[in-house]
Protein backbone atom coordinates (compact mmCIF):
# COMPACT_ATOMS: atom_id res chain seq x y z
CA UNK A 1 0.00 0.00 0.00
CA UNK A 2 1.61 3.24 -1.15
CA UNK A 3 0.64 6.59 0.39
CA UNK A 4 -0.63 7.71 -3.04
CA UNK A 5 -2.88 4.67 -3.38
CA UNK A 6 -4.17 5.16 0.17
CA UNK A 7 -5.04 8.81 -0.52
CA UNK A 8 -6.87 7.75 -3.70
CA UNK A 9 -8.95 5.24 -1.75
CA UNK A 10 -9.83 7.87 0.84
CA UNK A 11 -10.73 10.43 -1.81
CA UNK A 12 -13.18 7.99 -3.39
CA UNK A 13 -14.60 6.85 -0.06
CA UNK A 14 -15.11 10.48 0.99
CA UNK A 15 -17.63 10.82 -1.85
CA UNK A 16 -19.59 7.61 -1.30
CA UNK A 17 -23.34 8.19 -0.98
CA UNK A 18 -24.95 5.79 1.50
CA UNK A 19 -28.45 7.09 0.65
CA UNK A 20 -28.30 6.55 -3.12
CA UNK A 21 -28.64 3.06 -4.52
CA UNK A 22 -29.92 0.88 -7.32
CA UNK A 23 -32.07 -2.25 -7.06
CA UNK A 24 -31.81 -4.71 -9.96
CA UNK A 25 -34.72 -7.12 -10.26
CA UNK A 26 -33.61 -10.29 -12.06
CA UNK A 27 -31.07 -8.56 -14.29
CA UNK A 28 -29.61 -11.79 -15.67
CA UNK A 29 -27.09 -10.74 -18.31
CA UNK A 30 -23.61 -10.37 -16.80
CA UNK A 31 -22.64 -7.44 -19.04
CA UNK A 32 -25.73 -5.49 -17.92
CA UNK A 33 -25.15 -6.17 -14.23
CA UNK A 34 -21.51 -5.20 -14.60
CA UNK A 35 -22.29 -2.03 -16.53
CA UNK A 36 -24.81 -0.94 -13.90
CA UNK A 37 -22.29 -1.52 -11.13
CA UNK A 38 -19.70 0.47 -13.05
CA UNK A 39 -22.10 3.41 -13.27
CA UNK A 40 -22.99 3.00 -9.59
CA UNK A 41 -19.31 3.26 -8.72
CA UNK A 42 -18.92 6.32 -10.95
CA UNK A 43 -21.68 8.26 -9.17
CA UNK A 44 -20.61 7.20 -5.68
CA UNK A 45 -23.14 4.50 -4.76
CA UNK A 46 -21.91 2.69 -1.65
CA UNK A 47 -24.08 -0.42 -1.84
CA UNK A 48 -26.20 -1.81 -4.67
CA UNK A 49 -28.98 -4.37 -4.42
CA UNK A 50 -30.10 -7.26 -6.59
CA UNK A 51 -33.02 -9.68 -6.56
CA UNK A 52 -32.33 -13.20 -7.72
CA UNK A 53 -34.46 -16.11 -6.47
CA UNK A 54 -31.55 -18.53 -7.01
CA UNK A 55 -29.55 -16.65 -4.40
CA UNK A 56 -26.71 -15.74 -6.74
CA UNK A 57 -25.93 -13.15 -9.37
CA UNK A 58 -24.49 -13.48 -12.88
CA UNK A 59 -20.74 -13.73 -13.31
CA UNK A 60 -19.04 -10.36 -13.54
CA UNK A 61 -18.07 -9.22 -17.01
CA UNK A 62 -15.14 -7.13 -18.25
CA UNK A 63 -17.60 -4.22 -18.65
CA UNK A 64 -17.49 -3.67 -14.89
CA UNK A 65 -13.89 -2.47 -15.01
CA UNK A 66 -13.40 -4.06 -11.59
CA UNK A 67 -16.17 -1.96 -10.05
CA UNK A 68 -17.55 -4.99 -8.18
CA UNK A 69 -14.59 -4.53 -5.82
CA UNK A 70 -15.73 -1.04 -4.89
CA UNK A 71 -19.54 -1.29 -4.76
CA UNK A 72 -21.00 -3.74 -2.27
CA UNK A 73 -23.76 -5.89 -3.72
CA UNK A 74 -26.49 -7.18 -1.42
CA UNK A 75 -28.56 -10.00 -2.93
CA UNK A 76 -32.18 -10.50 -1.84
CA UNK A 77 -34.31 -13.62 -2.45
CA UNK A 78 -37.35 -11.68 -3.69
CA UNK A 79 -38.47 -8.16 -4.49
CA UNK A 80 -40.73 -7.90 -1.43
CA UNK A 81 -37.79 -8.38 0.93
CA UNK A 82 -35.58 -6.10 -1.12
CA UNK A 83 -38.02 -3.19 -1.14
CA UNK A 84 -38.86 -3.70 2.54
CA UNK A 85 -35.15 -3.59 3.37
CA UNK A 86 -34.76 -0.28 1.55
CA UNK A 87 -37.90 1.34 2.90
CA UNK A 88 -36.95 0.40 6.46
CA UNK A 89 -33.81 2.44 5.90
CA UNK A 90 -35.69 5.48 4.67
CA UNK A 91 -35.30 5.07 0.91
CA UNK A 92 -37.92 6.15 -1.60
CA UNK A 93 -38.07 3.52 -4.34
CA UNK A 94 -38.42 4.79 -7.92
CA UNK A 95 -39.20 2.15 -10.54
CA UNK A 96 -38.00 2.75 -14.08
CA UNK A 97 -41.37 1.84 -15.50
CA UNK A 98 -43.56 3.24 -18.28
CA UNK A 99 -46.99 3.80 -16.74
CA UNK A 100 -49.73 6.40 -16.52
CA UNK A 101 -48.39 7.63 -13.19
CA UNK A 102 -44.75 7.82 -14.33
CA UNK A 103 -42.82 11.03 -13.72
CA UNK A 104 -40.11 12.42 -15.94
CA UNK A 105 -36.97 11.09 -14.24
CA UNK A 106 -35.64 14.66 -13.95
CA UNK A 107 -38.59 15.72 -11.77
CA UNK A 108 -37.49 13.52 -8.86
CA UNK A 109 -35.48 14.95 -5.95
CA UNK A 110 -32.55 12.53 -5.74
CA UNK A 111 -30.88 14.51 -2.97
CA UNK A 112 -33.20 12.61 -0.64
CA UNK A 113 -32.60 8.89 0.06
CA UNK A 114 -33.35 7.29 -3.32
CA UNK A 115 -33.33 3.78 -4.76
CA UNK A 116 -33.68 3.26 -8.51
CA UNK A 117 -35.48 0.01 -9.31
CA UNK A 118 -34.62 -1.59 -12.66
CA UNK A 119 -36.24 -4.67 -14.15
CA UNK A 120 -35.14 -7.60 -16.24
CA UNK A 121 -33.80 -6.92 -19.72
CA UNK A 122 -36.78 -8.12 -21.74
CA UNK A 123 -39.76 -7.49 -19.46
CA UNK A 124 -38.84 -4.54 -17.25
CA UNK A 125 -39.95 -4.40 -13.63
CA UNK A 126 -42.46 -7.03 -12.59
CA UNK A 127 -46.05 -6.06 -11.69
CA UNK A 128 -45.27 -6.83 -8.06
CA UNK A 129 -42.19 -4.60 -8.07
CA UNK A 130 -44.15 -1.77 -9.68
CA UNK A 131 -46.82 -2.17 -7.01
CA UNK A 132 -44.24 -1.93 -4.23
CA UNK A 133 -42.43 1.10 -5.67
CA UNK A 134 -43.27 4.54 -4.33
CA UNK A 135 -43.32 6.05 -7.81
CA UNK A 136 -42.53 5.29 -11.43
CA UNK A 137 -40.05 7.30 -13.49
CA UNK A 138 -39.63 7.38 -17.25
CA UNK A 139 -36.95 8.65 -19.60
CA UNK A 140 -38.70 10.59 -22.41
CA UNK A 141 -38.08 8.97 -25.81
CA UNK A 142 -38.46 10.79 -29.13
CA UNK A 143 -37.83 7.88 -31.49
CA UNK A 144 -39.58 4.73 -32.61
CA UNK A 145 -38.09 2.65 -29.79
CA UNK A 146 -39.73 3.36 -26.43
CA UNK A 147 -37.14 1.86 -24.10
CA UNK A 148 -33.41 1.82 -23.47
CA UNK A 149 -31.09 -1.01 -22.54
CA UNK A 150 -31.35 -1.47 -18.76
CA UNK A 151 -27.74 -0.45 -18.14
CA UNK A 152 -28.15 2.68 -20.28
CA UNK A 153 -31.34 3.61 -18.43
CA UNK A 154 -29.52 3.14 -15.13
CA UNK A 155 -26.73 5.46 -16.28
CA UNK A 156 -29.12 8.19 -17.42
CA UNK A 157 -31.02 8.22 -14.12
CA UNK A 158 -28.01 7.83 -11.85
CA UNK A 159 -26.08 10.64 -13.50
CA UNK A 160 -29.09 12.91 -13.02
CA UNK A 161 -28.94 11.95 -9.35
CA UNK A 162 -25.24 12.79 -9.34
CA UNK A 163 -25.91 16.17 -10.98
CA UNK A 164 -28.45 17.09 -8.31
CA UNK A 165 -26.22 15.90 -5.48
CA UNK A 166 -23.22 17.79 -6.79
CA UNK A 167 -25.29 20.98 -6.93
CA UNK A 168 -26.42 20.38 -3.34
CA UNK A 169 -22.91 19.80 -2.01
CA UNK A 170 -23.50 16.19 -1.02
CA UNK A 171 -20.09 15.14 -2.35
CA UNK A 172 -18.25 17.83 -0.43
CA UNK A 173 -17.82 15.91 2.81
CA UNK A 174 -17.75 12.24 3.90
CA UNK A 175 -21.27 10.82 4.29
CA UNK A 176 -20.49 7.41 5.79
CA UNK A 177 -20.59 6.93 9.54
CA UNK A 178 -17.09 6.59 11.07
CA UNK A 179 -17.35 2.86 11.81
CA UNK A 180 -18.48 2.01 8.26
CA UNK A 181 -15.83 4.32 6.83
CA UNK A 182 -12.98 2.66 8.74
CA UNK A 183 -14.23 -0.86 7.97
CA UNK A 184 -14.62 -0.15 4.27
CA UNK A 185 -11.27 1.58 4.03
CA UNK A 186 -9.49 -1.44 5.47
CA UNK A 187 -11.36 -3.83 3.15
CA UNK A 188 -10.46 -1.72 0.13
CA UNK A 189 -6.82 -1.30 1.16
CA UNK A 190 -6.21 -4.86 2.34
CA UNK A 191 -8.84 -7.18 0.81
CA UNK A 192 -6.94 -10.42 1.42
CA UNK A 193 -6.13 -9.60 5.03
CA UNK A 194 -9.73 -8.47 5.59
CA UNK A 195 -11.07 -11.78 4.26
CA UNK A 196 -8.81 -13.76 6.61
CA UNK A 197 -9.80 -11.65 9.62
CA UNK A 198 -13.51 -12.04 8.81
CA UNK A 199 -13.16 -15.82 8.62
CA UNK A 200 -11.39 -15.81 11.98
CA UNK A 201 -13.93 -13.45 13.53
CA UNK A 202 -11.23 -10.94 14.39
CA UNK A 203 -11.49 -7.12 14.29
CA UNK A 204 -9.65 -5.08 11.69
CA UNK A 205 -6.51 -3.26 12.88
CA UNK A 206 -6.14 0.49 12.65
CA UNK A 207 -4.31 2.17 9.77
CA UNK A 208 -1.90 5.07 10.12
CA UNK A 209 -2.01 8.28 8.07
CA UNK A 210 -0.18 6.65 5.16
CA UNK A 211 -2.30 3.51 5.13
CA UNK A 212 0.07 1.18 6.93
CA UNK A 213 -1.33 -1.36 9.38
CA UNK A 214 -0.66 -0.23 12.93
Amino acid sequence: MTPERYRRLRDVLDKRQPDLTVLMENVHKPHNLSAILRTADAVGVYEAHAVNPTGGVPTFHDTSGGSEKWVYLRVHPNVDEAVAHLKERGFTVYAANLSERALDYREVDYTLPSAVLLGAEKWGVSPRAAELADADVVIPMMGMVQSLNVSVAAAVILFEAQRQRLASGLYDRPRLDPLTYRRTLFEWAYPREAAVLRRQGLPYPELDEEGRIV
